[in-house]
């Protein structure tokens, strides 16, 4: 029987199983949903059981119309969620996931306690941000002591996913990169903070590189996900950084954009740069020895699907995306002089300000739907360049190739931006679409010895299409991007006071 490899990814929607052919081709994959629990106002949750459950339907159903045998499973998922097991190792309450924001109070007395955010990053080289597990732990120990107290083990999603299938309490170093409480310079836990907000070191799983065999599968996990007991399980990644190695991104000088509703701009580095002020993500790689840096922005896609919105006049009529980017494409750059502001969720990067606002600014008489359109699509741009510029001034290597992902990889009028503003050639590669779980298969392939390399490996990831810079029109870009520059801090008291008289109601 052909043998093939298993990459499963825990999304925030659904779960998505992918088998790949020792050659790098894409045998089957299938994607199954499940809920998303928002019980109060600024929280997000899962329950466990549902990745399980999602997962063993996924790998079920790709299993059987393959007709192909595991040789090796690889794990990806979204990062950043705090599921808690007791000692009986059920989980005690609902997973918080990475988008719930209600520990910003936490995650401040986490820094306070770090001796502030400059003595955080010397541990860390990370701002503790709601998103990450640190502060959910801390909120749990506050907020719900009772099961705190009963908790003896909390992992990410993807690694309880992992424990299910092994019964190992394990994880590696990108996922635990998204805690913030590890030591990304040093590739291990931070005994240092964990100390100083006191936090038994036992709370979080053992840590590998992410290419490591942490596991067999187990009879229970044969069981339940109808695969072979002995299957190894390879560490693998936490969804945001091992996207990067399922798009072939492994060496200096290359970017990966993504835009999805979030905006992300990302580069693996040869050693970890000092990120300062935190207003980066500097974490570690899941190739050994090289780190991952990247800008998280709030708002991309998603800016384009609200104007989308409110141009369609009515929730019923048909979604056009193309409509109005073919609009978009007669007017010029710059849109006659109209630059487009994407803060419309606060911003996380380069800027992290939850109190600014998205802005159109140079609107006159003249401007229509189309310019309107044109000069979204290049404020989400301009964001990106913004991400990148500041990967660039904390020592990046300077870019000169940009690979495009995310649903916003799908238009050549973004990409073709993205090649002009960056001044560097953009590619889509084939195997983008897939996501996390085609980076997971990737790395199972890696760590059971199949490829002797992450840059080995990385080599299947083939090139689908290219745009190339154009001078000129990288010149009017750069023109517009100094004054793109300025507008966050021109508009930041007015956003403040703004922001301040609709908590106050008028």
């Amino acid at each position: 029987m052909t043998s093939a490899f298993l990459g499963v990814d825990i999304g925030t929607s659904s779960c998505k199983a992918l088998l790949m052919a020792p050659s790098g081709e894409v045998l089957e994959s299938e994607t199954v949903d499940y809920p998303l629990s928002t019980p109060k106002q600024g929280w997000s949750e899962q329950n466990p059981d549902d990745w399980v459950d999602g997962a063993a339907k996924a790998i079920a159903a790709v299993v059987s119309r393959s007709g192909v045998s595991v040789s090796a499973i690889g794990l990806s998922g979204q990062m950043h969620g705090m599921t808690a097991l007791d000692a009986d190792d059920s989980v005690v309450r609902p997973a918080i996931l990475w988008n719930d924001q209600r520990n910003e109070a936490e995650c401040d007395e986490i820094t306070e306690a770090a001796g502030g955010l400059d003595a955080l990053l010397l541990m860390t080289n990370n701002r503790m941000l709601p998103g990450f597990t640190g502060g959910k732990i801390r909120w749990l120990q506050k907020h719900e002591p009772d099961l705190f107290e009963r908790t003896v083990m909390v992992m990410n999603p993807k690694d309880y996913l992992r424990f299910r299938l092994t019964g190992e309490r394990a994880t590696e170093v990108s996922d635990a990169s998204g805690t913030g409480l590890f030591d990304t310079v040093n590739r291990r836990w931070s005994n240092e903070l964990l100390s100083r907000i006191d936090l038994d070191p036992t709370l979080l799983p053992d840590c590998t590189e992410s290419d490591v065999v942490s596991g067999m599968v187990s009879a229970a996990g044969a069981a339940l996900f109808g695969l072979e007991a002995g299957t190894p399980v390879v560490g693998g990644g936490g969804d945001a950084v091992i996207q990067t190695l399922g798009s072939g991104v492994v060496a200096d000088g290359v970017l990966q954009t993504t835009i999805g509703t979030a905006g992300i701009v990302a580069s693996a580095l040869q050693t970890p740069i000092p990120n300062k002020e935190g207003r980066l993500q500097v974490f570690c790689n899941v190739a050994p020895e090289r780190w991952h840096c990247m800008g998280v922005s709030l708002n991309a896609g998603g800016a384009f699907a609200w104007f989308e919105t409110l141009m369609r006049g009515s929730k019923h009529d048909r979604r056009d995306y193309d409509a109005l980017v073919r609009q978009a494409e007669t007017v010029g750059i710059g849109a006659e002089g109209l630059l487009f502001l994407p803060y419309l969720m606060g911003e996380r990067c380069p800027w992290p300000d939850p109190s600014t606002r998205g802005a159109f600014v140079g609107l006159r008489a003249q401007h229509g739907r189309a310019h309107l359109t044109r000069s979204v699509l290049e404020g989400v741009v301009f964001s990106l360049r913004d991400m990148a510029a500041l990967m660039a001034d904390a020592g990046m290597t300077e870019t000169h190739v940009i690979n495009a992902s995310g649903g916003g990889a799908s238009s050549s009028l973004w990409n073709q931006m993205q090649a002009d503003m960056f001044n560097a050639e953009v590619i889509t590669t084939k195997s983008a679409a897939e996501g996390g779980a085609y980076g997971a298969a990737m790395l199972a392939a890696v760590g059971t010895g199949h490829w002797q390399s992450i840059n080995e490996a990385a080599e299947v990831c083939t090139t689908d299409k290219r745009w190339t810079p154009d001078a000129g029109r990288h010149a009017a870009y750069s023109e517009l991007f100094e004054i793109y520059r300025t507008l966050y801090g021109s508009l930041t008291e007015a956003n403040n006071r703004l922001s301040a008289f609709v908590a106050d109601g008028p």
